[in-house]
């Protein structure tokens, strides 16, 4: 069973669900050719597939297209189902910065022939998560810069304020449609410039003021 750690904390907090949200920044979204969503876009990934900063994302032999794509992660902190927005407020126990690796080829073919495309995001190391800040212990804001470089080269930058739906609209829309739990992990999606990735590029990616992380290829 996977753990995660809390920045300033010897706690440990064993890992639930994985859910991940999909084309939460308009410009993400046109970049790839897809409709800006009315609703958050939902999928999962095995909490098998979790790795942390310092780890080895494994590239799969079967895909060559590969994508970064970096997102602010929830940690949530209780049980809750058919929340409003307080209580999805509350249940959101901290942040950390993360990234949903994607294979881009393996998910076009998927989508272009009708199919799920969970083995374009499910696949193992492709969730990678930092150290998590609990949010009595951050100053967040909602509109902290997010970006990832990759050998030191800037590919994504933006706001968290430029996500469609807030963590709390996702936390409260997701335990609408599935009970969310201590533990569970939200990634909440990513903004524009993903791109491919190959074996030996260094990924770097950071939140202001709520965590980094950096991760090899091979």
């Amino acid at each position: 069973m996977k753990t995660i750690e809390i920045k300033n904390s010897n706690e440990k907090i064993s890992v639930g669900k994985i859910v991940c949200v999909g084309r939460n920044y308009a410009a993400h979204a046109k970049e790839l050719g897809n409709e800006v969503p009315e609703f958050p876009i939902i999928f999962m990934k095995p909490a098998s597939t979790l790795i942390f900063s310092g780890d080895k994302i494994i590239h799969p032999d079967h895909s060559n297209d590969m994508h970064h794509e970096v997102e602010l992660v929830l940690l949530i902190g209780n049980t809750l189902k058919n929340a409003d927005n307080t209580i999805a407020e509350e249940a959101i126990a901290g942040y950390a910065v993360g990234l949903d690796m994607t294979l881009r080829d393996i998910q076009n073919e998927c989508k272009a022939k009708g199919y799920p495309w969970e083995l374009a995001k499910s696949f193992d190391t492709c969730a990678v998560v930092s150290d998590f800040v609990l949010k009595d212990h951050s100053n967040f804001t909602g509109n902290e810069s997010i970006s990832l470089s990759v050998n030191g080269m800037v590919k994504q930058r933006s706001t968290l304020n430029h996500m469609i739906f807030s963590p709390v609209e996702i936390v409260k829309y997701i335990s609408n449609k599935i009970t969310l739990h201590k533990g569970d992990l939200i990634y909440t999606g990513t903004p524009e410039g993903v791109g491919k990735v190959n074996r030996g590029d260094k990924i770097t990616a950071e939140i202001f003021g709520l965590g980094s992380l950096e991760n090899e290829v091979i």
